[in-house]
């Protein structure tokens, strides 16, 4: 399991998600109450969603802050970072 989920954590966040939803749904249902949720970070916030999942089970506690903070700080420079690299691309005038 461990190295499917690794393999497809480098294939992308997304195809991760859907295919550990595949293989555990009773994980999925432990951590999220509606289906909402799990939607809206498939579409915005893909590792954080995957890290979640992975430290909810026990609590979140101690250490699973920062492995959390981590994802989202991964994600937002995945989706802010393109825009920075390119700032100086756009024309002003």
């Amino acid at each position: 399991m461990c190295c499917i989920f690794s393999a497809l954590v480098l294939l992308g966040p997304r195809a991760g998600i859907i295919v550990w939803w595949l293989f555990e749904p009773g994980r999925w249902a432990v951590a999220f109450d509606t289906f909402i949720i799990p939607l809206l970070g498939f579409l915005f916030f893909p590792l954080t969603t995957l890290m979640y999942v992975a430290v909810f089970p026990g609590g979140i506690n101690g250490f699973d802050i920062v492995w959390l903070a981590l994802a989202l700080i991964l994600d937002l420079s995945s989706t802010f970072g393109g825009a920075y690299g390119n700032r100086n691309r756009i024309r002003t005038t």
